[in-house]
């Protein structure tokens, strides 16, 4: 079953509804990730890979929106992280103590995952799943 954050379930009944369904792209390298895209392009035509690390054509399409999941997230911790210069110096990656600090406070929450809040001075922000619902129970 496919998730989607409470602010992106417009965009995928939209593409449900009129753009031929959800293609998910599942990436053949070693990654893990995944994305969606609307399964045609505005002009109807099957949608191109969205990048080189994907395949070909999409691993599934979802036409149905009780098929999708949408969450609301729950902010559990918001903490600060040390940053450092990349090895070319045009980046910021955070410290080997900032990333040990975040995989622990992941460990501690199933499910949780981690964004950052780049206008309140390097923040990283732990989310989790506060409720689930289906696609077709979204209310706009």
């Amino acid at each position: 079953m496919l998730k989607v954050s409470e602010e992106n379930a417009p965009k995928f009944l939209d593409w449900i509804a009129n753009r031929g369904g959800v293609a998910v792209w599942d990436a053949h390298d070693f990654s893990g990730d995944s994305c969606s895209t609307p399964a045609l392009t505005k002009d109807g035509q099957p949608m191109r890979k969205p990048h080189w690390k994907y395949p070909n054509s999409p691993s599934e399409i979802i036409t149905d929106s009780s098929q999708v999941t949408v969450f609301v997230a729950k902010e559990i911790k918001r903490f600060h992280v040390g940053t450092r210069r990349g090895t070319q110096g045009f980046t910021f990656k955070v410290t080997d103590a900032g990333t040990a600090r975040i995989r622990k406070e992941l460990a501690k929450v199933p499910d949780s995952w981690y964004e950052f809040d780049y206008m309140d001075e390097k923040n990283c922000v732990i989310y989790t799943p506060d409720k689930e619902y289906p696609l077709s129970e979204f209310k706009q």
